[in-house]
C-alpha cells in the first residue's frame, strides 16, 4: 500500500517537513514557507482557555439502561420503557485545580452525564458530593476565586480558603464531606455521583415532582488518605485518568445504578427546611431511594482534547419530562455553563461531534458566528415563524410550570421551619466511625491550622462547635495543638 501523502491545511503536498525554507544555506527564514508558518501559527492556538473550574477531567463514553418503570413519575421518553437504552458519553473532574493538576487531591469531583436522546440531549450535571458550599450564585465567582491561586502568592492559601468558609456557615456541610474520608477518590470509578440540585419531573397527566439524582457506583467506594494520596500523585499525578482508561481497555465495565427521590411538588412548600437548598439533603426516611436504572462505561474516546476538554454540558439541556426547580445554585448555571462554552469554544460548539445530538438532528434557525458549519440547504430561512415548512414550535412545554409572587428583589431564600446551616453537618459527623472522626479532625486541622489571623480560625471553630459540641471541640484541640508545635 503507498504511504499517503502529507499536505497543508489547504491540502497542498508537503515536499519538506523536516528543513525550513531559508535565503540560501545557512541563510533567514523566508516569509514565503507557508508550511512554516502555518505549523507554528497552528500550535501557537492548539489550546483553548480551560475551564475556570472542573479544568481537570477525564471522560468516557457508554450507554444507561432503564431498569424500572418510572413512568408514574414523568414523560421522558429516554426513561419509558424497561430495557430501553441510550447512549451516554460521561465527564469526571477534579474542581479547583488547573488542566495541569494532580488527580489525587482533596477535591470535589465533577459528575457530568450527557444522554443523546432521541427527544434532544439532556445533560445531568453534578458532582461526587450531594451537597455544595453555597445556596446563591452570586457568590459562585468569590468562592472559587478563594479556593484557587492567589494573584499575589500564586498558590492556594489557606487564609483564604478559610476566611470565605468563616463568612459562609451554610458551607459547614459540604466542609465535612470534604475533609472525610471521600475527599479524595481512589479513582472516578470508586465513587458515586449526585445530581446535587433538586430538579423537576413532571408525568403525562401534568403531574409535577421535585428529584434528587444518585449515581451509586456497584464498584464499592474506595478513598485514599492524605498519606496515600500523597504517594500516589508522586507516582502518577494522572492516576485517575490512567485507572479509567486502563480498566475500560482491558474490558472492564464501569457501572453506576441510579437512584432518584422523589418529592410531590405539593409538599415542598410545607417541607421543615428548604428542599432547594443545596447544602442540604433529603433524608432518604423522608423521600426513600428509587432504582430508575444502570449506567454503563464502555469506550474510550479516540482524542482527549476533541472528546473530552471540547465536551460542553449545560444544565439548561432538558428534555420533555424534566425541568429546573427553584434551587438559586442550579438557577444560576442554566446560564453560566452554556455561557462558559460559548466563550471557550465558541457560539457553534454545540455542533462538536461529542456535543451534537446522536439519536436526533437539531433544527434550529442559529446562524453563522465563528466556525460555522450548519448548512441548512439551499434557499433555507433563517426566520420563524415563516411560509417556507421551516421547523416550528409544538406548544408543549418541557416541564409543569412552577409558581411563583411576591415583589422583585435580592431576597434571601424563603425560611421553613428546620432551616439550618449546621445541623446536617452534625449528623454527618455523628454517623462516622471512630476512626473516620478522627481522619476528619485531623484533616480539617491540618488546613486551620494555618490559617494566620486567629479571628478566622474562631470563626470556623464556631461553626464546627454549632454542627456538634465533640466535633467542635476536638477541631478546636486539634488546631490549637499544631499551632502550638
Amino acid at each position: 500500500m503507498s504511504q499517503r501523502v502529507l499536505t497543508t491545511e489547504s491540502g497542498a503536498p508537503v515536499a519538506d517537513n523536516q528543513n525550513s525554507a531559508t535565503a540560501g544555506t545557512g541563510g533567514p527564514l523566508l516569509l514565503q514557507d507557508q508550511h512554516l508558518l502555518e505549523k507554528l501559527a497552528r500550535f501557537n492556538r492548539e489550546r483553548i482557555p480551560e475551564r475556570v473550574v472542573h479544568a481537570r477531567g477525564s471522560g468516557a463514553y457508554g450507554h444507561f439502561e432503564v431498569t424500572d418503570d418510572v413512568t408514574e413519575f414523568t414523560y421522558a421518553d429516554f426513561l419509558s420503557t424497561v430495557g430501553r437504552r441510550t447512549e451516554v458519553f460521561v465527564r469526571f473532574s477534579t474542581v479547583a485545580d488547573s488542566l495541569g493538576g494532580a488527580d489525587a487531591v482533596r477535591d470535589p469531583r465533577g459528575f457530568a452525564v450527557k444522554f443523546y436522546t432521541e427527544e434532544g440531549n439532556y445533560d445531568l450535571v453534578g458532582n461526587n458530593t450531594p451537597v455544595f458550599f453555597i445556596k446563591d450564585p452570586i457568590k459562585f465567582p468569590d468562592f472559587i476565586h478563594s479556593q484557587k491561586r492567589d494573584p499575589f502568592t500564586g498558590r492556594q492559601e489557606p487564609d483564604n480558603v478559610w476566611d470565605f468558609w468563616a463568612h459562609s456557615p451554610e458551607a459547614t456541610h459540604q466542609v465535612t464531606w470534604l475533609m472525610g474520608d471521600r475527599g479524595i477518590p481512589a479513582s472516578y470509578r470508586h465513587m458515586n455521583g449526585y445530581g446535587s440540585h433538586t430538579y423537576q419531573w413532571t408525568n403525562s397527566a401534568g403531574e409535577a415532582f421535585f428529584v434528587k439524582y444518585h449515581f451509586k457506583t456497584n464498584q464499592g467506594i474506595r478513598s485514599l488518605s492524605a498519606e496515600q494520596a500523597a504517594e500516589t500523585v508522586g507516582r502518577d499525578a494522572n492516576s485517575h485518568q490512567t485507572d479509567l482508561l486502563q480498566a475500560i481497555e482491558r474490558g472492564v465495565r464501569p457501572s453506576w445504578t441510579l437512584y432518584v427521590q422523589l418529592m410531590p411538588a405539593a409538599e415542598a412548600d410545607g417541607y421543615r427546611f428548604n428542599p432547594f437548598d443545596v447544602t442540604k439533603v433529603w433524608p432518604h426516611q423522608d423521600y426513600p431511594l428509587r432504582r430508575v436504572g444502570r449506567l454503563v462505561l464502555d469506550r474510550n474516546p479516540d482524542n482527549v482534547f476533541a472528546e473530552v476538554e471540547q465536551a460542553a454540558f449545560s444544565p439548561n439541556n432538558f428534555v420533555p419530562g424534566i425541568g429546573p426547580s427553584p434551587d438559586k445554585m442550579l438557577q444560576g448555571r442554566l446560564f453560566a455553563y452554556a455561557d462558559a462554552h460559548r466563550y471557550r469554544l465558541g457560539v457553534n460548539h454545540t455542533l462538536l461531534a461529542v456535543n451534537a445530538p446522536k439519536a436526533t438532528t437539531a433544527r434550529n434557525y442559529g446562524r453563522d458566528g465563528l466556525m460555522a458549519a450548519n448548512a441548512q440547504g439551499r434557499g433555507a430561512k433563517n426566520y420563524e415563524p415563516n411560509s417556507y415548512d421551516g421547523p416550528a414550535e409544538t406548544g408543549r412545554p418541557l416541564s409543569a410550570p412552577l409558581a411563583v409572587g411576591g415583589h422583585t428583589g435580592t431576597h434571601a431564600a424563603p425560611q421553613h421551619t428546620k432551616d439550618d446551616d449546621f445541623f446536617q453537618a452534625g449528623e454527618l459527623y455523628r454517623l462516622m466511625s471512630a476512626e473516620e472522626k478522627s481522619r476528619l479532625i485531623a484533616n480539617i486541622a491540618g488546613g486551620l491550622s494555618q490559617v494566620s489571623r486567629d479571628d478566622v480560625i474562631e470563626k470556623n471553630l464556631a461553626h464546627f462547635h454549632a454542627a456538634d459540641p465533640e466535633y467542635g471541640r476536638r477541631v478546636e484541640e486539634a488546631v490549637r495543638a499544631l499551632r502550638e508545635d
